[in-house]
């Protein structure tokens, strides 16, 4: 279950989406959630076909990019059965203290769609953005805020480096479980409570490796007189060319339909 988490995870590969500039995708995927949250009910079939489309032009398999999904069914699970049962309205069907509204069902339906859309889109910006050109766009558009004295480059560094250490520490937990279920450990059978006692084993010794690749971090850029942004440069500065333009064209006037199909409609 580890391994299917790949938010975080880069997937090497040659597309348009890969050779354009980090800040295209990063606005892109800004711009999309928030499209999300601005669209009700058959708007979804435009942020659904903006994203099939930004998929295919990754070049990332599908198979793949849908997998990572299948960490969060229980949260999607969870969002869905405390729509279908908690919202009020018009009753479709009940039982006891237990009913089932047709508002319930819309807001279910479209909550699932939401959460899946928001791991999607964010995942096709790490699958396609290695964290070194992440931060560098962070440090870029952000940069504006160095004139109110923000640490900028120091807080896209942690950005950066709390993303690279996602796929880090799932391959470290999984290596950590399969060697306890080597050992006779059992993390599947039982109840929740047995189940959550059963992962002690795990957590304990992923913190302790976590701890001490941090610490062989630190050590490591100190060890590089690494003292924060200021004065430092970029080997590969980033530069737009007449692809960004284009790609910042469409996603704009993929926001501006969702904005004005929302007006249009009286959202």
């Amino acid at each position: 279950m580890l391994r299917e988490i790949t938010l975080g995870q880069y997937y090497p590969a040659d597309s348009v989406l890969h050779r354009l500039d980090p800040r295209v995708k990063l606005v892109a995927t800004i711009l999309f959630l928030v499209s999300l949250f601005v669209v009700q009910g058959w708007g979804y079939l435009i942020c659904t076909g903006f994203l099939i489309s930004v998929i295919l032009l990754s070049k990332v398999p599908f198979r793949y990019m849908v997998r990572g999904l299948r960490a969060i069914f229980i949260v999607i699970l969870i969002t869905v059965v405390l729509n279908l049962f908690l919202t009020n309205g018009t009753v479709l069907w009940s039982f006891g203290i237990l009913k089932i509204t047709q508002e319930g069902v819309y807001n279910a339906v479209f909550m699932a769609l939401r959460l899946i859309y928001l791991i999607l889109g964010a995942s096709v910006m790490t699958l396609t953005t290695t964290p070194n050109k992440l931060t560098d766009a962070i440090e870029s558009l952000l940069s504006p805020l160095n004139a109110i004295k923000v640490p900028v480059h120091e807080m896209a560094m942690m950005m950066s480096i709390a993303l690279r250490f996602i796929p880090i520490l799932i391959e470290e937990a999984d290596k950590i479980m399969k060697a306890q279920m080597a050992r006779g450990a059992d993390f599947e059978s039982g109840n929740v409570l047995r189940r959550i006692r059963a992962m002690v084993p795990i957590l304990v010794p992923l913190f302790v490796s976590a701890f001490r690749r941090a610490n062989d971090l630190a050590l490591a850029m100190e060890a590089r007189c690494y003292h924060g942004g200021s004065g430092r440069t970029h080997m590969k500065p980033l530069k737009y060319d007449s692809r960004d333009v284009k790609a910042y064209i469409i996603v704009f006037a993929y926001f501006g339909v969702i904005i004005a199909v929302r007006a249009a409609l009286g959202w």
